[in-house]
């Protein structure tokens, strides 16, 4: 259901979840945007807008009205949703039909203190600013220490200012507004009956994995890229006397562990997907549109450590990849042609210069989809291929051999047979 394809005839509803504040909307300017980015917020203040009067609750709209309001593409609109879900401020329904309806929540940011303390925005944001940004906006929240060491507290109870009388008894209303906030979910987290069963049952208290603890540590997991074997360990250290985990020492000892194999750097967040809507349609059996869905459905760290034959990737590589994603802003599926094709004509070797100059390239040509991407090398390669043809024959049938196998032409169209569907296994596990 998650895949549905959405039209600009499409429908949709706003309602208001919480109670909005011009703070809120500073909030999310000041720390959600840096992570989301402007469209993002962007939608989430025109969703607003979208409210009536009362601000609860919006008529129904069309996303052409949204497509025109924003002067973006759907496509684009699509993408900065997902970031608004993920990220805790909408919830998204939508009910099918031969025009779908969708209907949006709002809900409020988390309040500052909450964000600062939060295992996943908090690092997200100090990586993505940088540390004198970060401290300028921790001192615009900063609330100033008085000491009150030599003052008396002289305020008044209630029950010393009102006392109660005979009334109406009334039941409470729970369908009033009120200020709420969505949290962040992470749908592959750790393996607590791994995680627990490994520690002696001597060091913890009935108490020790709380809702809340489980949290902490599957969102620990998730921004520092810590298996459940790694978590065992680092868990296990945050044991205090009481049985229970501390958790400030907890989020040290990640961070710590983090810095340790990253070369002191701190994690972000990418968007690590090929988009849906990018997707080449499927149906297609053959060679051609296997390839094609291998890139697609691979985050590029996956098809680095693919290429790594399982080991992790060095450092410098994945620096490299989070440039091309968030720098050159290249789609996840691109990028994996791109590394592709670069490792097949540079002897399984990533030249920084070279990929980042074709990235240039590929960008400001607005390669978006995969089918674009492998389409290009051709083009390249034939040009390439045509050039040394005239200098060195020699190298050029070197050049030739040494082509992705998407080059073959002839993959198009062709169906899978039962023995070719074994040697495309093979030459996929070569590829990737």
């Amino acid at each position: 259901m998650k895949n549905i394809t959405i039209l600009p005839a499409d429908t949709y509803t706003v309602i208001n979840k919480t109670v909005l504040n011009d703070n809120d909307k500073k909030l999310i300017s000041m720390l959600y945007q840096p992570i989301i980015g402007y469209t993002a917020v962007s939608l989430y203040f025109t969703l607003i807008d979208d409210l009536d009067k009362l601000e609860i609750m919006s008529n129904d709209l069309t996303h052409h009205h949204l497509m025109s309001t924003m002067q973006l593409r759907l496509e684009d609109i699509v993408i900065a949703r997902e970031k608004l879900e993920a990220i805790g401020l909408i919830k998204s329904y939508v009910k099918s039909g031969n025009i779908n309806h969708y209907v949006y929540l709002l809900y409020s940011p988390i309040t500052a203190h909450e964000f600062f303390n939060h295992p996943i925005l908090n690092i997200v944001l100090y990586n993505n600013i940088g540390k004198k940004e970060y401290d300028k906006i921790v001192n615009y929240y900063k609330v100033p220490r008085i000491n009150l060491k030599d003052y008396n507290d002289i305020t008044s109870n209630f029950d010393e200012v009102f006392s109660s009388v005979k009334g109406n008894v009334l039941e409470t209303n729970d369908d009033v507004q009120n200020r709420n906030s969505n949290s962040i979910n992470i749908t592959k987290g750790i393996d607590f009956n791994m995680l627990i069963s490994s520690i002696p049952k001597s060091m913890i208290s009935d108490k020790c994995f709380t809702k809340d603890v489980k949290e902490l540590i599957n969102n620990l997991s998730f921004v520092y890229s810590l298996d459940t074997f790694a978590m065992q360990g680092l868990v296990r250290d945050s044991i205090n006397e009481k049985g229970h985990i501390d958790k400030v020492n907890l989020r040290k000892s990640c961070r710590n562990y983090y810095q340790f194999s990253s070369s002191g750097n701190l994690p972000t967040l990418i968007y690590n997907k090929q988009p849906d809507y990018l997707k080449k349609p499927k149906g297609d059996s053959s060679k051609w549109a296997k390839m094609v869905y291998t890139f697609e459905n691979l985050t590029p760290y996956e098809f680095l450590k693919a290429k790594y034959k399982g080991a992790e990737p060095t450092t410098r590589d994945k620096r490299l990849i989070e440039n091309l994603l968030i720098d050159q802003k290249l789609n996840p599926g691109v990028v994996n042609v791109l590394i592709a094709y670069v490792l097949k004509i540079n002897d399984e070797k990533l030249n920084k210069s070279y990929v980042e100059t074709v990235a240039g390239q590929w960008k400001r040509l607005n390669i978006e989809t995969v089918e674009e991407a492998m389409r290009i090398t051709e083009k390249e390669h034939k040009k390439n291929k045509k050039l040394l043809n005239k200098s060195n024959r020699k190298t050029a049938n070197t050049i030739k051999n040494d082509t992705p196998a998407w080059f073959d032409k002839e993959l198009k169209n062709n169906n899978l047979t039962e023995e070719e569907s074994k040697e495309m296994e093979k030459v996929l596990g070569e590829l990737v």
